[in-house]
């Protein structure tokens, strides 16, 4: 099992989330768009040590602090296979819209659709969920889909930025409506959800 806490970065209120494996005490940070003193107080609290930096898509408010926060703490920056270029694209990631300077960097490991690894004792899933980016791709885990910019609370992600597309967003929340069960929803901003609640409320889900 694996525990979680929030962290709001950036001036979009990025969920920037901090996971501790219950049973190994291995952590791991997903979409650390900006330096957290909270957070890194925290990592330093449990060890000073992370095993990964998990990106659910390659948007600056996403991973703006990610390679800094890796070298840091010694960990290995983890994504989807097609967001890897995002990480090293400013038209892409749209740091140059902001005069935001990301310098670039690439993923240690990559992940392809159906992909798993494991923090500690627990198996993390990986999918592509392409829509908001082609790069786009939520986590599985225990009871819990962290959906990045793709699924939120009675919402989903725009689709009018570079390498978006609407067709493929309706196909992600189908594929995340199709997931067998109920499971906690966080997404990249905004108040958690479940996808029960999803598949009521959701105007795509609802449509599908």
């Amino acid at each position: 099992m694996i525990n979680i806490k929030i962290f709001n970065v950036t001036a979009l209120m990025t969920n920037c989330i901090y996971l501790t494996d219950e049973e190994t005490g291995k952590t791991a940070v997903v979409d650390p768009g900006d330096k957290s003193d909270d957070l890194n107080k925290q990592i330093d609290r449990d060890g000073g040590k992370l095993e990964y930096v998990i990106l659910t898509h390659g948007h600056y408010d996403h991973i703006g602090y990610a390679k800094q926060l890796a070298d840091q703490y010694g960990a290995k920056i983890v994504t989807g296979f097609n967001n890897n270029e995002f990480l090293s694209k400013p038209e892409y990631n749209l740091s140059f819209c902001h005069d935001i300077d990301i310098k670039p960097f690439a993923a240690d490991i990559l992940l392809n659709d159906g992909d798993s690894f494991s923090l500690g004792n627990t198996k993390i899933k990986y999918i592509t969920t392409p829509g908001h980016t082609i790069g786009c791709g939520s986590y599985i885990f225990d009871d819990t889909i962290i959906t990045g910019d793709t699924l939120f609370c009675e919402s989903y992600g725009r689709t009018d930025l570079p390498t978006g597309n609407s067709d493929e967003m309706v196909k992600s929340i189908n594929k995340l409506k199709n997931i067998s069960g109920n499971y906690r929803i966080i997404p990249g901003h905004g108040e958690l959800s479940t996808l029960d609640h999803e598949r009521k409320y959701n105007p795509i889900m609802r449509s599908l």
